[in-house]
C-alpha cells in the first residue's frame, strides 16, 4: 500500500491546494485533500467543524499530516487576521491533534503557523476594514515600538510614535492588538506540542514582514522561547506562507523515501544574495538555506556532488525600487541593471542542462513579476522546456519554497533513473503553469487587462458581473501566449480566477 499523505492547506487558494498536489502527484506518494467546499472562500472561513470531524474520519491510514494551523485553528489564511475566536475555542480545536495521535500512532504531523502579516499599505482586501484607512500607519506603529523596545530608535522616531498613535482610532488599535496577542498566544501553545512530540515538526513562517515592526517582535520573543526550550531542531522560522505547503509535502515525501536532495546554489550576482527582499527580514541567501533544509534537501559546496544545481536570480539595488510589476514608476519601462550579469547566469545554466545536471531556476529579483530579459534569454537558448524547474511569483520565498519542492521531487526520479514519461509529463506541467502564471500572466496579461478597467468599470479587486469575460479573455491571451513562446511545452488548460480579483488566477490542465 503506498505510504499516504493528508494535507490541510492554508486556504483553498490554487497556491496552497493545486501547488502541492501537483508536486506531489509527480511521485508515487498519495495525497489527500479536504473537499474545497468546506475550506472557506477568502474572507470567509472554513468550517472547522466540518473540517475536523473530516480529518478524525480519514487519519487512520495516514502516514504524514501536513497541517496548516491558520486553516485548522482559524478556518483559513484571511481568517487568522479578522477572527473574533475565544482562545478556549482555539485551544480545544488544538487538542483534536492529541486524539489523532491515539487514533493513528505511527502517524507523523508537520505543521506551520504564520506569523500574522503587518502590510505597509491602506487596504481592507485581506484584512480588518480599519485597514482600508489605518493600514499605512499601523505598520509605521509597529516598526516604531519595535525599534523602541530595542533602544535602537532616534528622539525624532520617539515623537513620531506618539503622534502616530493619535491618528490611529484607539478601538481599531485595540482590536488590532488583541487579536495578535491571541494569535501569539496560540503559537506558543502550539510549540508546547512539539515539546511534547505531538507536533514532529514546525515551520513558523513570517508572512509579508519587514526587517522592524510587530512580526519582527513577536518573532524574536517566539525564538528565545524556542531555544530555551531546546527546539530549533524542530522549529524553523523564516519569511514565507503560501509556498510552505510545497515545503512540507516535500519534506514528508523525502522522509517516505529517505531522500536527502543535494544542491548546488549559484547566483546571477554578487551582491544579490545579501540584500533583503521586499517583505521579508533577512538577506536572500540566508532564507534560501533554510527553504532547503526546511524541505528535507542540503547545501553541498559545487556542482560535480549535487542532485540539481538551484539556480537564484537575486534583487538587486534598482529591482528593489520596483515593488510591484503593476504599481511601479517604471511600468513597461525596461531596467537598465548592472547589479546582475543575466547573460552569464543563463550561460551557466546552459552549460550545466548540457552537461547533464539538472538546474532549477528561481526568478526573484522583482515582488509579484518576473525578469523578462532573463525570461526571453531562456527562450532565446531553447531551455525553457528543459529546466527541472522555475517559479517567479509574489514574493522571493513563494518562488523558492516551490521551485525547491518541484525540484526535489523530480530529481529523485532522476536520480534513480525512475523518471518514466507519467511521472514527466506531470511535472512538465508544472513548469508549462509556472510559465503560464508567473511569467506570462504576472509581465505582460493582467497588464493589459487591467489597461481595460476604466472602460469596463470595474475594479481590480472587484471583477463583479464581467468575471467570465475577463477570464475568456486571460485564457485566449495565455494560449497565444504559450503559442509564441513554450514551444516545448504544449498543454490544453483552462482558466479560473480564485476570488474574483486580478492578482492571482488558476490554471487547470485538461
Amino acid at each position: 500500500m503506498p505510504q499516504r499523505i493528508m494535507y490541510i492547506p492554508l486556504d483553498e487558494r490554487p497556491v496552497n491546494v493545486v501547488y502541492p498536489k501537483m508536486i506531489l502527484d509527480i511521485s508515487d506518494v498519495e495525497v489527500l485533500l479536504p473537499p474545497v467546499n468546506i475550506m472557506g472562500m477568502k474572507k470567509k472561513n472554513a468550517d472547522i467543524s466540518l473540517l475536523s470531524n473530516w480529518m478524525e474520519a480519514n487519519i487512520s491510514d495516514i502516514d504524514y499530516l501536513v497541517l496548516s494551523i491558520d486553516m485548522f485553528i482559524y478556518g483559513g489564511l484571511i481568517p487568522s487576521r479578522i477572527h473574533n475566536r475565544p482562545y478556549i475555542q482555539c485551544i480545544n480545536n488544538l487538542n483534536l491533534l492529541k486524539k489523532f495521535k491515539n487514533i493513528n500512532d505511527k502517524l507523523k504531523i508537520y505543521a506551520f503557523d504564520t506569523i500574522m502579516r503587518v502590510p505597509s499599505y491602506n487596504s481592507d482586501d485581506e484584512e480588518p476594514d480599519y485597514y482600508e484607512l489605518y493600514g499605512e500607519k499601523i505598520f509605521e506603529l509597529g516598526a516604531l515600538m519595535d525599534k523602541i523596545s530595542q533602544n535602537i530608535s532616534s528622539n525624532e522616531e520617539k515623537q513620531q510614535q506618539e503622534i502616530i498613535k493619535e491618528e490611529i482610532p484607539s478601538d481599531a488599535m485595540q482590536d488590532y492588538i488583541k487579536r495578535r496577542e491571541l494569535n501569539n498566544k496560540i503559537t506558543k501553545a502550539v510549540i508546547n506540542y512539539v515539546e511534547e512530540d505531538i507536533i514532529d515538526f514546525l515551520i513558523i513562517p513570517m508572512d509579508d514582514c519587514s526587517e522592524f515592526g510587530f512580526s519582527s517582535k513577536e518573532r524574536r520573543n517566539i525564538m528565545s522561547i524556542i531555544r530555551q526550550k531546546g527546539l530549533l531542531h524542530k522549529i524553523y522560522s523564516y519569511p514565507g506562507a503560501d509556498e510552505v505547503g510545497c515545503t512540507l509535502v516535500t519534506r514528508a515525501f523525502n522522509k517516505i523515501i529517505k531522500y536527502q536532495p543535494r544542491l548546488y546554489i549559484r547566483y546571477s550576482s554578487v551582491v544579490g544574495p545579501t540584500l533583503i527582499p521586499r517583505l521579508e527580514d533577512r538577506s536572500v541567501h540566508e532564507t534560501v538555506k533554510y527553504q532547503i533544509i526546511a524541505a528535507g534537501g542540503i547545501v553541498v559546496d559545487n556542482s560535480l556532488e549535487c542532485d540539481f544545481v538551484l539556480m537564484v536570480n537575486p534583487p538587486s539595488y534598482n529591482t528593489l525600487r520596483l515593488y510591484d510589476g503593476n504599481d511601479s514608476i517604471f511600468k513597461r519601462i525596461e531596467l537598465n541593471d548592472p547589479y546582475r550579469n543575466i547573460n552569464e547566469f543563463v550561460l551557466a545554466v546552459k552549460y550545466y542542462i548540457e552537461k547533464d545536471i539538472p538546474c532549477a531556476v528561481a526568478d526573484v529579483a522583482q515582488v509579484n513579476d518576473v525578469d523578462d530579459d532573463m525570461m526571453m534569454l531562456l527562450k532565446s537558448y531553447h531551455l525553457l522546456d528543459k529546466l527541472l524547474s522555475y517559479a517567479g511569483w509574489n514574493t522571493s520565498s513563494n518562488t523558492l519554497g516551490t521551485v525547491i519542492a518541484h525540484s526535489m521531487v523530480t530529481s529523485y526520479y532522476i536520480v534513480n533513473n525512475k523518471l518514466y514519461d507519467s511521472n514527466e509529463i506531470k511535472s512538465k506541467k508544472f513548469l508549462c503553469q509556472r510559465y503560464l502564471e508567473d511569467w506570462a500572466y504576472q509581465h505582460y496579461v493582467r497588464k493589459d487587462i487591467i489597461d481595460m478597467l476604466e472602460d469596463m468599470q470595474i475594479s481590480y479587486f472587484n471583477l463583479e458581473d464581467k468575471l467570465d469575460y475577463v477570464c475568456d479573455t486571460i485564457k485566449d491571451k495565455l494560449y497565444d501566449f504559450q503559442n509564441k513562446n513554450l514551444m516545448g511545452l504544449k498543454f490544453d488548460f483552462d482558466v479560473n480566477i480564485p476570488w474574483n480579483r486580478l492578482y492571482e488566477i488558476g490554471i487547470t490542465f485538461k
